[in-house]
């Protein structure tokens, strides 16, 4: 399956959102620290996790520590100065989805060290600053598991079609 890392997390619910949709994916998550949050928190608990949810969950100390420990094979940033689509990327087991924190975005350094066909946006009005963090993962989410033929889940045939 993929990654999903996300970079200095911020707010609770957001992530607590996103362990429950790599739950239900299958996608691992990793979070980068600084964690702007303790992982007890109780806004995080009250996106209705329980323990299970929690086991595809890994902490690295730093982007340089995931990338060493993990290996991925395509880093795909998601970012709204992207040039790319996200739906424009044939996306394969072992990639991974990057995406920044609630209130910056993937800093400029780690979107220029990915080069420019690898930092991908979601399609929104001129004058629209961002979508919601666990929104944007959901989306970019299902689409690459619907290339991957939804892989892994109960009705693969039907789904994929």
């Amino acid at each position: 399956m993929l990654d999903i890392v996300l970079y200095q997390p911020e707010i609770p619910p957001n992530t607590g959102n996103i362990i429950r949709l790599c739950a239900n994916t299958g996608f691992t998550l990793h979070l980068i620290e600084p964690i702007g949050f303790d992982l007890d928190d109780k806004k995080l608990r009250r996106a209705g996790l329980d323990y299970l949810e929690f086991q595809s969950l890994q902490v690295h100390k730093s982007w340089e520590s995931y990338l060493e420990k993990v290996k991925p094979n395509n880093v795909y940033g998601l970012s709204t100065k992207g040039k790319n689509c996200f739906s424009s990327v044939q996306y394969k087991p072992g990639d991974c989805l990057l995406f920044g924190p609630e209130t910056r975005g993937l800093p400029v350094d780690i979107r220029h060290s990915l080069g420019e066909d690898k930092v991908i946006r979601l399609p929104m009005q001129p004058d629209s600053r961002s979508l919601n963090l666990s929104n944007a993962v959901a989306i970019v989410t299902y689409e690459a598991w619907r290339q991957l033929g939804f892989d892994g889940s109960y009705d693969t045939g039907e789904l994929a079609k």
